[in-house]
């Protein structure tokens, strides 16, 4: 049984109309979150010159979730991340990802996420799915997500946490910057894995 309590998991959508059981323990997670920067993490890697990956982060970024037990499919997810915040590890690699080569944080200081629905893939893995906005271009996006489970932390906090993966081609979000090699191929792939480790915090 998953996160919202559907007992026929490996086939439903999270917006049928149909009315469900829901498990009320699981049903008390509904509510808003709003994503914990501290705890969080909007990660990504890309193959380098061919032969490796760089992995790098965004350190800055905030989002809210919104769980509805009772009605999975009006779930919602909303994160917005500060290019400038981007973090390879070498200064100068950050420096050019900034840039108007790349994503010119300078005219385009942020990168969003709107969801527009939902499906359930079984078990607590979910597909969300919404519209990515990078550059002021917006494409759809579907990312696959699996509940990690709640908690109350020392504070009193009510915790969710999720984690999950997605890919994406740059170039469909103007990211065309690249340079050729002389061995054949070129310096950074088209391909992106992105990442996400999420915990979030429930709303008073």
């Amino acid at each position: 049984m998953g996160l919202f309590g559907r007992k026929n998991s490996s086939t439903a959508t999270l917006d049928t109309a149909a009315p469900v059981e829901v498990d009320p323990a699981l049903a008390a997670l509904s509510g808003t979150y709003t994503i914990d920067p501290a705890h969080s993490s909007i990660g990504f890697t890309v193959r380098h010159a061919m032969v490796t990956n760089v992995r790098g982060s965004f350190t800055d970024h905030e989002g809210t979730l919104t769980l509805d037990g009772s009605n999975p499919g009006a779930s919602s997810a909303s994160i917005d991340v500060k290019i400038a915040s981007i973090d390879t590890g070498i200064a100068d690699r950050d420096g050019h990802l900034r840039s108007g080569d790349f994503f010119d944080a300078e005219q385009f200081p942020l990168m969003s996420f709107r969801s527009t629905g939902a499906k359930e893939l079984g078990g607590d893995k979910y597909r969300i799915i919404g519209d990515l906005t990078i550059k002021d271009v917006t494409r759809p996006l579907s990312i696959d997500l699996e509940f990690n489970g709640s908690a109350t932390d020392p504070y009193g906090n009510q915790r969710i946490g999720f984690e999950g993966s997605a890919e994406i081609l740059r170039s469909d979000w103007g990211l065309t910057w690249n340079a050729a090699l002389e061995t054949g191929g070129v310096m950074v792939s088209d391909k992106v894995k992105l990442t996400f480790d999420i915990s979030a915090i429930k709303s008073a």
